[in-house]
């Protein structure tokens, strides 16, 4: 396989509703919820810049100001803060204003993850680009997205991130019926099944927020009708560009091992800030002595 165009787009999905949120997201968007001290969609857009992409698209929807407001420059607490002699809050107001030029387009409608996708098709015209959704939260120690990037351009396919779950608990994901690859740390995918049952399953590895895909996905997108929940789904998209032939077809996956939290959960939402505060340099020891007494 001959290398195709470098991945350097990002497109960042942000317009859902956080329903499993309210009421605290009732006026906030779900992806400005803190995780220690950074909003989560903040540990997103850096792990996007961290793997070397530097044109970043954020799909959002009505009442998401807060969203473009967080990643703008803010003058005059910047000024309130430089003149109080403030350097560290004034270095992490700015850190993320600094990660980057981001572009946004609404959605209008919700329709889904893949008609999300499609919204970003005139931006990223005719590359290869990751799809970095803000409910997952990937440890900053890791190197999923770059490795899948890698993945991308030894294939020419779409690649997409898998983890092992309980097969209790696959009903709530998207499923990979895959095969291994000789002599490659990463699998053919088959066929994908959107949230199967229990019992129906081809496999226990399920789908995650993270994809890295071949343009041809907008081309399959335009023709996919809604399917379940009467949305518009990428995996249908993908499926289709599994069994595929020609160029851009075929999907890859990478079966992921190491952290990460679904913070549209309420329970790993919660893990997540424990975890991450508890390894936090300034105040984690103490956190970890009170939580001991907590539990006991």
């Amino acid at each position: 396989m001959t290398m195709g165009k470098s991945v350097t787009k990002a497109v960042i999905p942000a317009a859902g509703l956080g329903t499993r949120f309210l009421p605290a997201t009732k006026a906030m968007p779900k992806e400005m919820l803190p995780v220690v001290d950074r909003p989560a969609i903040q540990y997103v857009v850096e792990e996007a810049v961290n793997a070397g992409l530097t044109d970043l698209l954020m799909i959002t929807g009505r009442n998401k100001r807060a969203l473009e407001d967080h990643f703008d420059r803010e003058p005059g607490l910047e000024q309130a803060l430089e003149k109080k002699g403030d350097q560290g809050r004034l270095a992490l107001v700015r850190e993320a204003s600094d990660l980057g030029p981001i572009h946004y387009v609404r959605q209008g409608e919700a329709k889904g993850l893949g008609h999300a996708v499609l919204c970003a098709s005139q931006h990223v015209g005719d590359e290869p680009f990751a799809v970095l959704l803000g409910d997952d939260l990937i440890d900053e120690a890791e190197s999923l997205l770059a490795t899948m990037i890698d993945v991308q351009q030894k294939t020419g396919g779409s690649v997409i991130a898998l983890i092992e779950v309980d097969p209790s608990q696959i009903s709530a994901y998207g499923c990979a019926d895959i095969t291994a690859i000789d002599g490659e740390d990463y699998v053919r995918v088959n066929s994908l099944v959107e949230k199967p049952a229990a019992g129906e399953a081809p496999s226990n590895l399920a789908v995650i927020g993270r994809y890295v895909l071949h343009p041809s996905v907008f081309g399959v997108l335009e023709k996919t009708e809604p399917g379940r929940g009467g949305e518009i789904q990428l995996t249908d998209a993908l499926q289709t560009l599994a069994a595929g032939e020609g160029e851009g077809s075929g999907v890859y996956g990478v079966v992921f091992k190491g952290r990460r939290y679904d913070t549209g959960d309420k329970l790993s939402y919660l893990k997540a800030v424990i975890t991450l505060a508890s390894e936090r340099v300034e105040f984690g020891e103490d956190l970890k002595t009170w939580m001991k007494g907590f539990v006991s």
